[in-house]
């Protein structure tokens, strides 16, 4: 399977331009150069930034030229210290993954669909000529199954309308179920050898969000061990998430309920997605993946260890969400002990 060279080990900078208070007081102090630095020193190679069109866009869809501005530090920064950076597009006109954020109508509306294509366009233009060092990712996390076909349709004329413009520019698409690894195979085929596949990885959800108040059915009290067997877990994910109560088969069936989790299950949850990559001749690239800061950090850390093992096997770039705060912080205070150890595998 190809790799998408220098964007082997990265982490987000979650909650930056994204998922924030859009303000100039949050942008000034959120994420500085030193971050940048600091991301540098240890060991990384790129940054994913998600970003809002609230940045550069105003409601009636004029361009707001101090965000275009924060872009640039952004790729300035990342250039200064020898960091490769992706400039994701978190939430556009008419979508976001988080219901919370009320932007609904993109896959109906051709209005919101234009408008994304031209701002795809304007960061062409602006950011193409860094190529080298900055790919673009189309959109975070589509959620429904069933904007599969209308998502195929307008990312294949989105890339065509940026290779118009940005010809050489790397660019990064996922599938339906909030990037899921499942949905890559529904993917259009590439539309170029510049296309790379992209997922996430929050599994098994029921250690990676242990207690996270956002998951349907789930007890903010519950904590679990990354080690348990996959009994324990079928167990748990059946009595603590929702959405996972009616189904007849998930993520641990076929497994030993005796047996303690190993790599084999992350070796499964990859497997069809790199049947595809291969059988497609595209890299493979895991945008998000990490560990609520809920959880005890030696198991963090002991997951991090598995699921990159696997990774690595696979030759799968990744970034760790997130930087620091945003519920998953690898800069936060409660990583202190086990943030060195788990650097030197991410």
């Amino acid at each position: 399977m190809r790799e998408f060279a220098g964007y082997e080990h990265g982490i987000n900078l979650g909650g930056w331009l994204s998922q924030c208070v859009h303000t100039n007081e949050h942008y000034d102090s959120f994420i500085t150069e030193e971050d940048f630095k600091k991301i540098k020193e240890w060991g990384l190679d790129h940054v994913r930034i998600p970003v809002d069109y609230n940045l550069v866009e105003d409601a009636e869809g004029s361009y707001i030229e101090r965000g275009f501005e924060r872009l640039q530090e952004a790729i300035d920064w990342s250039g200064k210290y020898g960091l490769n950076m992706i400039l994701d597009l978190h939430k556009t006109c008419g979508f976001s993954f988080d219901a919370g954020e009320n932007e609904t109508g993109f896959f109906e509306n051709e209005d919101y669909q234009e408008r994304f294509y031209r701002l795809w366009e304007e960061f062409a233009r602006r950011y193409g000529k860094y190529y080298s060092r900055v790919t673009f990712e189309l959109l975070n996390e589509v959620t429904e199954k069933r904007f599969s076909d209308t998502w195929n349709a307008v990312s294949t004329n989105c890339i065509k309308r940026i290779r118009a413009i940005a010809p050489d520019m790397r660019i990064l698409l996922g599938g339906y179920y909030n990037n899921s690894i499942e949905a890559l195979k529904d993917l259009a085929d590439p539309y170029d050898d510049k296309v790379i596949y992209t997922f996430h990885c929050y599994e098994p959800l029921i250690f990676t969000h242990q207690g996270a108040v956002w998951v349907e059915g789930m007890r903010d009290s519950f904590r679990m061990p990354f080690e348990v067997t996959y009994g324990k877990y079928t167990e748990y994910s059946l009595t603590e998430i929702e959405m996972y109560k009616d189904l007849e088969t998930n993520s641990f069936t076929g497994f030993d309920p005796e047996k303690m989790i190993g790599i084999e299950y992350f070796e499964k949850f990859v497997d069809e997605a790199v049947r595809v990559a291969e059988e497609r001749n595209v890299p493979l690239y895991c945008g998000e993946f990490g560990v609520i800061e809920l959880a005890d950090p030696e198991d963090t850390l002991k997951w991090y260890k598995m699921v990159t093992a696997c990774f690595d096997r696979h030759r799968i770039g990744r970034a760790a969400w997130s930087y620091k705060k945003m519920d998953f912080g690898m800069a936060d205070e409660n990583m202190d002990s086990v943030r060195d150890e788990i650097l030197k595998v991410l």
